[in-house]
């Protein structure tokens, strides 16, 4: 039987601005440890607190410019464009304008897997 998933659930983001994930997948909302699924809704001038993640993320620009800040550069995905961050890479992530997309993250996301704030 296929589960379905009523609404997602919201977690909490670190930064200097809030903003809004919707987890549909993952280890809160369905108990899935395998990938996590998120919509994000972020405010013009966002930015996250580095990390250092465990996990792979794929990204989905919806709306907007996702910038994506790694030790070897920086790119812009816009809207219609996608972007992957490989596990272990330090990686700092922010909006230069109101963006929404879609994260996912094999494993799934959790806090313990994110290593915040490692320079």
């Amino acid at each position: 039987m296929p589960t379905l998933i009523n609404r997602p659930t919201v977690v909490e983001a670190e930064g200097n601005l809030p903003m809004m994930v919707e987890e549909y997948v993952g280890r809160v909302t369905s108990d899935t440890s395998a990938v996590s699924i998120a919509r994000v809704l972020s405010p013009a001038g966002r930015v996250e607190t580095v990390k250092t993640p465990e996990y792979d993320e794929y990204s989905v620009v919806l709306m907007g410019t996702l910038r994506v800040e790694t030790r070897d550069g920086a790119v812009d995905a816009r809207t219609g464009q996608a972007v992957i961050v490989r596990k272990g890479k330090w990686v700092r992530y922010s909006t230069p304008e109101l963006s929404e997309y879609i994260a996912v993250c094999l494993p799934a996301f959790t806090p313990r897997l994110m290593h915040r704030g490692r320079e």
